[in-house]
């Protein structure tokens, strides 16, 4: 099949790899990025919120579907522009995606289906949220109300924290946010659940866990994720299946029962605490960190999973490695997420000679050199019998990398230890 995947992140390497699998598959990448290249991914130079010339890159190359990466894409309607071309695209359609866009739709849908979430209010005037602020207990969690690329979730430890937090995303309307949600602080082990949904239909992927602070201890501020371990050893697989049928199969139902067809990924951010499983958070595309860790796990063909998904067959089974577990490190800019510093990363071939796989994200070449450009760079990963043995892989072969203008977090995987 020929393959489009929209995107220019690590996820998307990873989406691209796991479908390169099967040989006989042609993938492009829009808009992709330098490090893609690396693995005879054919890059794609269109942006990703430019439909116009994506749908006729997909016309003009006999395009089998296309892949939709990141969030924003779907939320400004993509899918609804493919469909109208007759191009078959996998993701939600502008209305479901709100799962991912809207924190306020998403939480109507959750109290409909009865599924256990944090206590919220919803406000878009500053000064009834700051009123609302002075007598709640603390922490307390503010979110923006729509896209902020996975860094628009604040945990403010009193009220004062609150305030700026509160102020700079309704009065200086960070994000472009102009509503936000308020709601109590959840205290417990986090975990992701994704699947892989067709209307009523959904199939469960392994779970995964990612770390979202930028420094160890899981200090600091959130950052888009430091990395990510697949599967989650400390979970159940008792509680596995409880978040499966409490959480998602209410939710894809409550969606079908509302009108809503929903096709693409379920990404449901989870928390264990002492009262049970409770969502954070939904999104409308595959995680990341998250799928860079849980794709190279899947022994079934990816290409003909969303095939036929997209055609609306009935999957038996999808096959997923049992042994081991996968665990993936992001190298940052120093200074991210608030002022990454860019710079140089090293020669080429110190990149190429990394004997662990590498999923790229904002860099650039210039010659045999790569520079940074962005926030996260790229992640290394490592499948392995253990955590400490995954763990020793991949900071060695990190270490040996130019660490000039990189961090990274060295205690990826402790929640599994």
């Amino acid at each position: 099949m020929k393959i489009l995947v929209i995107g220019s992140g690590a996820r998307e390497d990873a989406i691209c790899k796991s479908l390169m699998k099967n040989v006989d598959n042609v993938v492009f990448c829009a808009p992709g990025n330098d490090g893609m290249k690396f693995s005879k991914i054919k890059t794609i130079a269109i942006d990703e919120n430019d439909f116009e010339h994506l749908a006729k890159f997909t016309q003009t190359n006999n395009i089998d579907f296309t892949i939709v990466g990141p969030e924003e894409p779907l939320v400004n309607g993509i899918v609804d522009f493919f469909k109208s071309k007759k191009l078959k695209i996998f993701g939600p359609n502008k209305k479901a995606a709100q799962v991912e866009g809207s924190k306020t739709f998403t939480k109507k849908i959750m109290a409909a289906a009865e599924i256990p979430t944090a206590r919220y209010c919803e406000f878009n005037e500053l000064t009834k949220a700051l009123d609302f602020l002075k007598d709640q207990e603390f922490p307390i969690v503010i979110k923006a109300d729509g896209l902020a690329a996975g860094k628009g979730v604040y945990i403010a430890e009193n009220l004062a924290d609150a305030k700026v937090v509160v102020s700079d995303l309704l009065e200086g309307h960070k994000f472009n946010t102009q509503k936000i949600v308020i709601e109590e602080f959840l205290e417990g082990e986090e975990f992701s659940l994704m699947a892989f949904v067709d209307h009523k239909r959904f199939y469960p992927m392994p779970l995964a866990q990612d770390y979202k602070k930028i420094l160890d201890g899981d200090k600091g501020p959130n950052t888009g994720g430091m990395g990510a371990v697949c599967p989650v050893m400390n979970i159940s697989k008792e509680l596995e299946q409880t978040a499966i049928e409490t959480v998602l199969k209410p939710f894809v139902s409550e969606l079908y029962q509302q009108g809503i067809k929903y096709t693409g990924i379920i990404y449901a951010s989870l928390i264990k605490t002492k009262k049970g499983i409770k969502v954070i958070e939904f999104n409308a595309r595959f995680g990341d960190p998250e799928t860079e860790v849980v794709l190279p796990r899947l022994e079934s063909d990816l290409s003909e999973i969303i095939f036929s998904i997209l055609n609306h067959k009935k999957l038996e089974s999808i096959k997923w490695q049992q042994k081991g577990l996968n665990l993936g490190v992001f190298a940052v800019s120093k200074g991210y997420p608030t002022k990454p510093v860019f710079g140089s990363l090293g020669d080429r071939d110190s990149f190429k000679k990394c004997p662990l796989a590498i999923n790229y994200v904002a860099v650039k070449r210039e010659q045999e050199q790569l520079f940074s450009h962005g926030g996260r760079l790229y992640l290394m990963q490592a499948q392995a019998k253990s955590v400490e043995e995954a763990q020793k892989k991949v900071y060695r072969e990190l270490q040996k990398m130019d660490q000039a203008n990189i961090f990274y977090r060295r205690d990826i995987g402790k929640n599994s230890i």
